[in-house]
């Protein structure tokens, strides 16, 4: 593939009172056509896309995908879109296991298949111009049944650790995080090549859920350059000790895309602006304050149904949250 210019001219703000750039996932506009979702995108003043690479918008399997993404792109560049490539598309690698498989699988094949997947989401990123690959690690397998894996526990070496849950549990833990390691390396050295940072997600219920999970990632991995964090918004209400205001602070120096949506405490439900318990305004102003300069993407996946309607309402309400921030609140991200 022959990489795409990258963007030099992003889309004017719609306001000039913050420095942050709002965009729509496509997740949320899986019913229309990726050509017409980035049309109304731009039409209605976003200033880009988080793409998530699946079947029906761009799929990064198709033996033409070189072709589709130099299409994509001018297209982008014409409409003046930044974009995000997400790769948390359901069911691309297997029409029966929802996010499978995953980087966790005990089959070398399945991680590896989800390992290609990811590298071509690199190239695909480079090839438009993307700001970061997003992507997350999976959730722990309820049963490791690799029997050369040290997740089983007649491999421990302890016979003792059959007959204990919690020993068998924190070894499974153990070969997980060590599984998520060596995946991840190939795609780092993927992106560091192609000067894509690669912006893990905490996802609840995954192994890797919280800002913490992400720490432990990156120490396990020799702290990488290449190696970034998605912030999520809401999963900040769902799960996290720190408020999200607080976890946007903690998460600056290494924060490479964002996404946002509202969301309950407790609940791990992407619900629309309002409908959640999240005050958003002092959240944008910590936001601003970084200086973080990416996309922030609104991820309501469940709601295509009547995706058009959405995007219509969630940038009005995210401007208005944005003109609260103090003039002055952009800062340098560390």
């Amino acid at each position: 593939m022959t990489p795409a210019p990258r963007r030099t001219n992003p889309r004017p703000h719609a306001t000039n009172a913050h420095p942050l750039r709002f965009g729509y996932g496509t997740n949320g506009l899986a019913d229309l056509r990726l050509d017409d979702a980035l049309a109304l995108l731009a039409d209605l003043g976003y200033d880009g896309v988080g793409l998530t690479l699946d079947h029906m918008h761009l799929d990064p399997l198709a033996p033409d995908v070189a072709a589709r993404t130099r299409k994509v792109a001018r297209r982008l560049d014409t409409l003046g879109l930044g974009v995000t490539v997400e790769t948390g598309a359901r069911y691309v690698l297997d029409p029966r296991r929802k996010h499978g498989p995953s980087l966790l699988d005990p089959d070398p094949a399945d991680r590896a298949r989800r390992v290609d997947l990811l590298i071509r989401a690199v190239r695909i990123a480079a090839d438009l111009g993307a700001h970061a690959v997003h992507c997350f690690s999976g959730v722990l397998p309820a049963n490791p049944a690799n029997p050369s894996s040290s997740a089983n526990p007649a491999d421990t070496g302890n016979p003792a650790d059959t007959a204990n849950p919690a020993a068998t549990a924190d070894t499974a833990e153990d070969t997980a995080w060590k599984r998520l390691a060596e995946a991840l390396t190939p795609v780092l050295d993927a992106a560091t090549h192609a000067g894509i940072p690669l912006a893990v997600e905490p996802e609840p219920g995954h192994l890797l859920a919280t800002l913490a999970d992400f720490h432990h990632l990156r120490r396990l991995l020799g702290d990488p350059p290449a190696l970034g964090l998605t912030l999520d918004i809401g999963h900040c209400q769902c799960l996290e000790p720190l408020s999200p205001v607080d976890c946007v602070r903690a998460a600056a120096p290494w924060l490479r895309h964002v996404q946002i949506e509202d969301m309950r405490r407790g609940h791990h439900e992407h619900l629309p602006f309002g409908d959640g318990e999240i005050d958003f305004p002092p959240v944008l102003e910590a936001l601003a304050a970084t200086g973080y300069q990416a996309l922030t993407v609104v991820e309501l996946p469940r709601h295509s149904h009547a995706g058009p309607h959405f995007a219509a309402q969630s940038l009005p309400f995210l401007h208005r949250a944005a003109r609260a921030i103090p003039a002055g609140a952009e800062g340098s991200t560390p």
